[in-house]
């Protein structure tokens, strides 16, 4: 079917506005990051800095912490994507091969579980992570990451297994693998794209998570860098704009980088040569 033209011209406006209003408060953070106090407080603010200045980096770096709070936020979002790409992948396999009651009660219970409100969750999580001995450490935020992606990495790489064709599994084990190999050598590379999603998923997450490391973490030297930036705000709730908004720019590129290093991976087909039409 062919698009009429009034029907293009509303889907690009709509798509143009939609990526306008994705894009205003990264690029009005930036905008702030780089203002001095002067333009910060001016009644008229523009979009581009008349004086641009680099003085809100180097306070936010004098102020806060900032470089070691980003390697406790690395270490716990790249330590909790990988474990639980681990633990979601054979889980997923067996989910989405095994088309029994069980597995239909495991998928169902997947997607209800994302429904539930972090404050539902955090004490149960506490009371545990207590008995465990792991409140106030970078493993216990862990640990927690982990049980709070694995819901979603489950569901979603179900999905992938699903389309896998299960011939080339059939293929395999007349060639005498047993389904470990065929997971690991058959299966597991087809999945290379939808597990780089979900550890995406994972990673980001974790890295922009605030709830569970603002109770979880009390020592300043183990709190996450979302936490740390709560810093700047003042009791009032006074913020200081300037040294936050430098602080928080810094706070995305990671997220940023990651996913346009893989993005390829992400959009590449899964498939594609796998088996001929």
């Amino acid at each position: 079917m062919r698009t009429s033209a009034p029907a293009r011209v509303g889907q690009y406006t709509a798509l143009f506005a939609y990526l306008v209003f994705l894009a205003f408060p990264f690029l009005w953070l930036v905008s702030t990051a780089f203002k001095p106090p002067r333009e910060l407080g001016s009644l008229h603010p523009t979009w581009i800095p008349k004086d641009p200045t680099l003085a809100n980096f180097r306070q936010a770096f004098d102020e806060q912490p900032l470089l070691h709070a980003a390697l406790n936020s690395l270490v716990a979002a790249l330590t909790a994507a990988v474990v639980a790409v681990l633990i979601a992948t054979p889980m997923a396999y067996v989910v989405a091969r095994r088309r029994t009651r069980l597995a239909k009660a495991v998928t169902g219970w997947v997607v209800v579980s994302q429904a539930f409100p972090f404050v539902l969750v955090i004490i149960p999580l506490f009371l545990v992570l207590k008995n465990l001995r792991m409140i106030n450490s970078v493993p216990g935020l862990v640990l927690v990451y982990v049980v709070w992606a694995l819901p979603f990495a489950l569901w979603m790489l179900a999905g992938y297994v699903r389309a896998v064709p299960p011939e080339l599994e059939e293929a395999a084990a007349i060639d005498g693998a047993g389904r470990v190999r065929t997971l690991v050598s058959v299966t597991a590379p087809l999945l290379a794209p939808g597990i780089v999603a979900t550890g995406l998923f994972a990673f980001i997450t974790a890295w922009n998570e605030f709830f569970f490391a603002l109770v979880l973490l009390k020592t300043p030297e183990k709190q996450t860098l979302p936490v740390v930036l709560t810093h700047f705000i003042g009791a009032e709730g006074v913020a200081d704009l300037g040294p936050l908004a430098a602080a928080a720019f810094l706070a995305t590129l990671p997220s940023l980088v990651v996913f346009a290093i893989i993005q390829r991976r992400i959009t590449g087909g899964m498939l594609t040569g796998a088996v001929k039409s």
